[in-house]
């Protein structure tokens, strides 16, 4: 009995096995929801958001160069041991065992000055200093310290970083934004490809099907006028090389709809196992696109627009720095108190000032024209960044120009497309009735059906480059011109 019941737990999983293993996922997805996929969960959406993140970063990290640091250094400890040559008062030498221990700390605020360039800070710090073979009735530990100072160190008339940073990085930073969104809208419009490209083998494989189904109809219709002799037999054999073409051509439509299935499921981030349908839009919107508005919306939004401030910034602060490393002058000021004792306590008593003051500056004198071919160049960097910048901004708006002329023109090639394949359709069903009665050759009904393959795959290739063009002008522009809203909308940080 328990044999029995074993092998039917074992007969069960087995039975069960091939349901499970090769039970498929079935999703259905309108345009709308595959791109709102695309866009969440998408590998390609989940980079951009990487890269925004680690744009967010260094942003971060760039202000922080305007704040105050708070920094702890020092070396603990500092032992020495070794035999030194020690110069004695009558000029010789003497080698001597020296094992010291020195040690220092220091604790400082410092504080990047942007307007200038240069650096303050207020520090205090501690030293400490151990003879270990100090002679007998000498102390072996001495302190020294700087309860309090005041650092300064000034560039002048060199290039300032900060102050050109300050101009640029937060444009930089705002335009990697604008670039992320454009990312978005980029994946919305290739998923968009991809999703009609689906459509296309989909409408392919209809029509190889229902083709294939035909030309079997008609060869049978062909073979039963062969036999009551009321057709040739060039005719029956011309029939039989459609069915062969027709299966030929089913083969072919079901590997392209494997293969853009995969690629499509792996854009998305689908489960490759998973049977996917789509569906196509219901109905195509009134979209009105004015010229003007597309481009005030381009260059208020789109980050190329402030690329052009960044890359004019950028010359300007090259030639900064060009005619800042003519020569280098530099001040150095420090100003506080220090103090010497035999316990740590003690520095802090009484202390001395000390006072620090220091002009250095390297001037060359004669370099052979080597600080006037560094301002040439870059000024002619700068001019040839204010062309290039200025040609750029002519592309750009041509590019607007003919991208919404583009636009309208296909919805117009939409209306008709559509129109076509619903008279080719009409006409081929006429024409398959009028040849099963016998009032058609195969030659017409051949064309028919050619003439409504051709505008069925027209209208629906038709739709996909509407819609395309539609998430083109959303990724050129930031705005949704269905429904009247920016994509973008600048944040403070």
């Amino acid at each position: 009995m328990n044999k029995c019941f074993y092998r039917g737990i074992i007969f069960g999983l087995m039975m069960l096995a091939p349901i499970v293993g090769f039970a498929q996922e079935k999703l259905t997805y309108t345009l709308d929801e595959l791109v709102f996929r695309a866009k969440s969960r998408s590998p390609a959406a989940l980079r951009a958001e990487t890269r925004q993140e680690n744009r967010y970063w260094e942003y971060r990290f760039f202000r922080s160069n305007y704040n105050p640091q708070l920094r702890l250094g020092g070396t603990i400890p500092g032992f020495s041991q070794s035999f030194n040559n020690i110069v004695q008062p009558d000029g010789s030498v003497e080698f001597r065992e020296v094992r010291q221990n020195l040690m220092d700390l220091e604790l400082g605020m410092e504080q990047q000055i942007a307007a200038t360039g240069g650096t303050i800070s207020i520090n205090s710090s501690t030293n400490r200093f151990d003879n270990f073979l100090a002679p007998e009735g000498t102390a072996q530990t001495r302190w020294s310290g700087v309860p309090v100072n005041v650092r300064l160190s000034q560039p002048i008339f060199a290039f300032n970083p900060l102050k050109w940073d300050k101009k640029i990085e937060p444009l930089r930073y705002e335009e990697s934004k604008r670039e992320y969104v454009e990312e978005m809208e980029s994946i919305s419009r290739r998923v968009t490809e991809l999703f009609f490209d689906f459509l296309v083998a989909q409408v392919n494989l209809d029509i190889a099907t229902k083709n294939l189904q035909n030309t079997q109809e008609i060869l049978k219709i062909e073979q039963g006028r062969y036999n009551i002799g009321t057709t040739y037999e060039d005719k029956l054999l011309q029939v039989e090389l459609q069915v062969l073409q027709a299966r030929q051509d089913l083969a072919q439509a079901r590997l392209d709809m494997e293969t853009n299935s995969l690629v499509l499921k792996s854009f998305v981030g689908l489960n490759e196992a998973a049977e996917l349908t789509l569906i196509p839009p219901a109905e195509v919107k009134e979209i009105l696109i004015n010229v003007e508005e597309a481009l005030e919306y381009a260059f208020q939004n789109r980050s190329e627009a402030l690329g052009f401030d960044v890359r004019r910034l950028q010359a300007e602060a090259n030639m900064a720095q060009a005619r800042g490393d003519r020569f280098n002058m530099s001040l150095n000021a420090s100003y506080g108190l220090n103090n010497a004792a035999l316990n740590w306590q003690d520095i802090y008593t009484d202390p001395n000032r000390q006072t620090l003051v220091r002009l250095g500056f390297f001037v060359p004198v004669l370099d052979w024209g080597r600080n006037k071919a560094r301002m040439g160049q870059a000024a002619a960097s700068k001019k040839l960044v204010e062309y290039t910048v200025e040609q750029d901004m002519i592309n750009f708006e041509q590019e607007i120009f003919t991208k919404v002329r583009n636009f309208a023109m296909l919805k117009d090639r939409l209306e008709i497309t559509k129109k076509s394949d619903e008279v080719a359709d009409k006409r081929y069903e006429i024409s398959l009735r009028r040849y099963q009665n016998g009032n058609v050759t195969i030659t017409d009904l051949n064309i028919a059906q050619q003439e409504k393959d051709q505008n069925r795959r027209a209208y629906i290739v038709a739709l996909r480059d509407y819609w395309t063009a539609y998430y083109e002008m959303r990724e050129l522009t930031l705005y949704d011109f269905e429904s009247k809203q920016l994509l973008y909308v600048p944040s403070e940080d």
